[in-house]
């Protein structure tokens, strides 16, 4: 028969729970029971969310922290940083004294302004490259090639081969003619000639 008024519920909530407080048997039995409940329930999350072993720092899915052996895994001290710079040995200078100019590079910057100057009238072109080409690079010789020696304003060489800026590899030389000044760009290749790879007008 169901219980229909409040006191009757209160009497029958009464009688459950002081049913294990009757006896010592009673209670040991309740507390058996209980403590099966919880470990049923903890193995049944446990079952529904198991532990990543393949998650980094030992993380399961549940966001807590596995730790082996009761100790945290730490991560290793990074090695010290060196406060000392290793010596940085000496950079060469980019330009040098023009008193320093190998005779060699004047010596190619005037022997290619001697061959450059304008031919005699009917001159081949190529006769013209072929003059220039010992006291040439390979690359500038493709670009001379495009030029008429027919409007070569210069006749003449009128003076010596002046050096005016000398880097280690290159130096670049004035050489005066008859029509204008010339700015000869010599450097050194491979083998350890210089030749001549490029000119413009001095200012």
């Amino acid at each position: 028969m169901p219980i229909r008024s409040p006191r009757g519920r209160a009497a029958a909530y009464r009688a459950v729970w002081q049913w294990p407080l009757r006896s010592p048997a009673r209670l040991a039995v309740t507390a058996v029971a209980v403590l099966a409940v919880v470990l049923g329930v903890s193995t049944a999350l446990g079952a529904v969310n198991p532990p990543d072993p393949a998650a980094p720092g030992g993380v399961t899915a549940t966001g807590t922290t596995s730790t082996t052996g009761g100790t945290r895994a730490t991560r290793a001290p990074s090695s010290p940083v060196p406060t000392a710079l290793p010596p940085v040995s000496e950079l060469a200078p980019t330009t040098l004294p023009v008193s320093s100019a190998p005779a060699a590079a004047l010596q190619a910057a005037a022997s290619w302004s001697a061959a450059w100057i304008r031919p005699p009238d009917g001159t081949p072109a190529d006769r013209w490259i072929e003059g220039l080409r010992p006291f040439t690079t390979e690359e500038y010789l493709g670009v001379l090639a495009t030029v008429d020696p027919g409007a070569v304003p210069a006749t003449v060489v009128t003076g010596p081969a002046r050096a005016v800026r000398v880097a280690t590899s290159s130096v670049d030389v004035e050489v005066p003619t008859d029509a204008l000044t010339l700015l000869v760009l010599v450097v050194r290749t491979e083998n350890g000639d210089w030749r001549v790879s490029g000119y413009d007008r001095a200012a």
